[in-house]
């Protein structure tokens, strides 16, 4: 049997580190409480653990504003704490992943500071400047995905600025080669450090349309797709010139020849587009461009087992030779349980472990994000206590990312949920305390348990894991496939309602298997009857 690389169907555990475990009381979450909490990573059965940015950052978007790519912020540690956190991940068989933010920096990064100040300093062409129309205006129509125009003028140069985030985040320049260099060089730094992967944010934001052609308008009916909705105008557009230009992956072919020459490593692209199905297909082709990519499909509000079906077919059907990766939470959107749950009612619980089983049984690698294990809801976050300034500006439709961004629950005794003794940067949620770790440890049906017991039992079926996927025509709410390996084919089946219901086998030699720890159902009058939130997992014969 051929041999499958390390993080073909990894389960990848995402620590928000500002919000994991504080350990020298300042409130916010740091290195040495991810140390602290690695042997309970550990336990979850997940193969890896990517950490959001920890680097040197003014944090006007939570470290997402990078002022040195090749230092720790001290909030967060020293280098001695990083390493000793690559040490101890080495030791528990964990692979350690890194966030890399390439395609902007923070105001406030070294080349930015020397680039603003004149046209003709050596990084004056680092970052996209451009002069201003006659009128004074911005160079084009280009928004910036937290509201208003993506330019920002420099009274130092007389030219705007591009910025595709916050004001704060200016563009770099890639069609630089200099800066393609030093973006590189910053990336080997960290992977002769021992890391094992690297998540990319934004992947397909590095390049800029060099004649800077205006962004086509988008009809109104279209302008609540990729999670924006009409009070945010860079729904507005077609963003055809502000990303995912041509050149884009010339550049992706360099990464990943950067990262070939570090024997195990992976990538793994964030990739929003105006196709982000078709941008995931065409960032992995082949075996120069990224291992793996993931996108914002199954992170919306739309759920239903229509909808999951046609997002996996669709991209099954786009990516030939790639390798899909699926979240249905993480740091930027509405926890899943909330999102997708506000019809569950007293079905929530069963629903958060159902959420858990479904996604890492689609074809593809899997990020679990912190507290998923544990089913926590959206926190409720009030506006004097808000951190995140994209909820701030769209207040009160939009909320922000701080309500999935709220402390972890260690232990409901201990004051702040055992985070931290000093006040936390965000307030411990009132309905996270009862669904705490060691109030989960104690109850062997808990969240946490079953995530464990499924996480744990699905590797000991490689078709769950590395095998080809094909959909059964289900009507709602019953979700269908079948997964298969040349030595395992299994039939699976779950139940996305609240409801039981019923469903006529495609297939007559089955063996139900047990041990996964869902809820599953019997035959009744020729049909197989699933209980609300439940599951068929069975052996093709």
């Amino acid at each position: 049997m051929k041999h499958k690389p390390w993080w073909q169907g990894a389960v990848i555990y995402q620590i928000y580190p500002r919000s994991f475990q504080d350990t020298n009381q300042d409130g916010i979450g740091d290195i040495p409480g991810i140390i602290k909490r690695l042997d309970y990573v550990k336990s979850l059965g997940v193969d890896a653990v990517w950490v959001s940015p920890f680097f040197k950052s003014p944090m006007k978007d939570f470290g997402y504003d990078i002022s040195d790519y090749r230092d720790i912020d001290p909030m967060f540690g020293d280098m001695a704490d990083f390493e000793q956190l690559t040490t101890m991940a080495d030791r528990l068989g964990i692979r350690l992943m890194i966030d890399q933010v390439l395609s902007h920096t923070s105001d406030q990064h070294p080349w930015f500071l020397e680039s603003r100040e004149c046209r003709d300093n050596p990084k004056a062409d680092w970052y996209v400047w451009a002069d201003a129309r006659p009128d004074g205006s911005p160079p084009n129509n280009w928004l910036s995905i937290f509201g208003g125009s993506a330019w920002q003028w420099e009274p130092r140069r007389c030219q705007y600025y591009l910025h595709n985030f916050l004001v704060s985040q200016p563009d770099l320049n890639f069609h630089q080669p200099a800066v393609r260099q030093a973006v590189l060089e910053n990336v080997e730094f960290w992977l002769k450090k021992g890391v094992h992967g690297l998540r990319l944010d934004a992947i397909n934001f590095c390049y800029h349309d060099r004649l800077l052609r205006d962004n086509p308008p988008k009809p109104t009916e279209e302008r609540k797709g990729r999670g924006f909705k009409e009070d945010n105008p860079y729904a507005f557009q077609y963003h055809y010139y502000n990303n995912t230009q041509p050149e884009n992956l010339d550049f992706v072919e360099q990464l990943r020849a950067l990262l070939d020459r570090y024997p195990d490593t992976v990538s793994l692209g964030e990739l929003s587009s105006e196709d982000s199905l078709a941008s995931m297909a065409e960032y992995t082709q082949g075996n120069n461009r990224l291992h793996m990519g993931y996108s914002f499909e199954l992170l919306c509000d739309e759920f239903s087992a229509s909808y999951v079906r046609r997002t996996v077919q669709t991209l099954e059907a786009k990516m030939l030779d790639g390798w899909p990766c699926w979240a249905v939470s993480n740091h930027d959107v509405v926890r899943a349980v909330s999102r997708w749950g506000r019809d569950a009612g007293q079905h929530r619980e069963a629903l958060a472990k159902l959420l858990i089983a479904m996604v890492c049984s689609l074809r593809g690698s899997v990020c679990l994000y912190q507290g998923e294990e544990l089913g926590l809801p959206e926190a409720e976050v009030a506006f004097e206590d808000l951190q995140d300034p994209y909820g701030i500006t769209f207040w009160p439709n939009f909320k922000g990312r701080d309500g999935c961004r709220t402390p972890m629950p260690w232990n409901d005794a201990e004051i702040h949920a055992g985070f931290s003794e000093g006040l936390p940067w965000l307030p411990v949620a009132r309905s996270h305390s009862s669904l705490s770790v060691a109030a989960q440890e104690k109850d062997p049906d808990s969240i946490l348990n079953q995530t464990r017991r499924f996480l744990h039992w699905r590797k000991l079926h490689p078709a769950l894991v590395t095998g080809d996927i094909e959909f059964i025509e289900t009507a709602e709410p019953l979700l269908a496939f079948t997964r298969k390996t040349e030595d395992e084919a299994l039939l699976v089946c779950f139940n996305l309602s609240g409801q039981s219901g019923q469903w006529t086998l495609p297939l007559s030699e089955i063996v139900l298997l047990d041990g996964h720890g869902l809820p599953t159902g019997k035959m009744a009058r020729g049909q197989f009857e699933l209980p609300a939130y439940g599951a068929l997992i069975a052996r093709i014969l």
